[in-house]
């Protein structure tokens, strides 16, 4: 008999398998089916509602805690879905025996970061399992925000479009796999963890096509994702990724691909040429957008396939995150 595995958690191919061939299959419905970061709901006035959930360890980390992540990773995926976000639910999974000052750190975490991002908790729950049953805590979250006049997705897609990124890649996967394992680097990485609706705010333009945040599975997943949903291919630039020295340093030594790491703060928007330059500016103008970069185009052969050109002129296939690169990062 099957089973599932750690890998169907890493959003990467077995991931995707496992919506298609079982979620989709019993509850499919043109909400679920649009498979975007948000679902997109009829009325009076278009709502975006999408839901996580949140399992981290270590719970508290280099830029950020479990709370922190909840908020931060649920505004994100309404905002890069073009809808303003407004309000949050709060679930939590509490295990026997968690010490009440770490619980106070974490909530008083959650206020905060929903302040930042100007979106109220209107309603919760509450349970407690036996010891063992969970670990220490898990965070389920649901958004709720408005459409107002940015229209983005896969579906406006075009060759020739520019992908820009707004900062370096790969932050919070290793400095959740640095806390986890106890490494040191000479400069300790920090997690990206942070509500990208400002940032979103201030560098929309009308031709920004579409946004994804880049969590599990990395920025090859995600553009694996787009590449398939338009109809496209993707080929980025290597020489062109911004990658923080001690990331880079990490990966040489771990033997890790950056492009498969996970990204709590850094969004990936595909704009139309013509914007390109004005969009960049912006986002770099942003203080989370310092570090943005222009890192490939879209073009019109070989639909699905997402490429690398090397710094010596080769170009590899880089196709989703197979197997599970670094469990329970978000």
């Amino acid at each position: 008999m099957e089973r599932i595995m750690m890998a169907h958690g890493s959003g990467g191919r077995l991931s995707h398998e496992l919506i298609r061939t079982l979620f989709q299959k019993y509850l499919g419905n043109p909400y679920l089916d649009q498979m975007n970061d948000a679902s997109i709901l009829p009325g009076r006035e278009q709502i975006a509602v999408t839901t996580d959930s949140f399992v981290v360890s270590p719970l508290f980390f280099r830029g950020g805690n479990i709370g922190k992540l909840a908020v931060c990773g649920t505004v994100n995926d309404l905002a890069v879905s073009g809808a303003t976000p407004k309000f949050l639910t709060l679930a939590l999974i509490l295990e026997e025996g968690l010490p009440l000052d770490d619980l106070e750190r974490i909530i008083k975490s959650i206020a905060e970061t929903a302040s930042e991002a100007g979106v109220s908790i209107v309603c919760g729950d509450t349970k407690v399992v036996e010891r063992g049953s969970v670990d220490k805590i898990f965070i389920n979250t649901t958004g709720i925000g408005y459409i107002t006049n940015r229209l983005v997705g896969p579906e406006r897609i075009r060759p020739g479009d520019e992908i820009l990124i707004t900062g370096t890649i790969g932050d919070h996967g290793i400095a959740i796999l640095s806390e986890r394992e106890g490494l040191e680097f000479q400069t300790p990485v920090v997690s990206d963890c942070a509500p990208l609706n400002g940032l979103i705010d201030a560098f929309y333009l009308p031709g920004v096509k579409c946004m994804r945040d880049p969590t599990r599975g990395g920025v090859a997943t995600t553009l694996n994702e787009l590449a398939g949903q338009a109809g496209v291919s993707i080929l980025l630039d290597e020489k062109l990724l911004p990658l923080s020295p001690s990331v880079e340093g990490a990966c040489e030594m771990l033997g890790l691909e950056p492009l498969y790491l996970a990204n709590e703060g850094k969004a990936l928007v595909i704009v139309s040429p013509e914007v390109a330059d004005d969009v960049l500016q912006k986002i770099q103008a942003h203080p989370l957008g310092r570090y943005a970069a222009r890192i490939g185009r879209v073009h019109e052969e070989k639909p699905g396939l997402v490429l690398l050109e090397t710094p010596l002129g080769g170009k590899r296939i880089v196709g989703m995150l197979e197997g599970e690169h670094l469990p329970r990062i978000c």
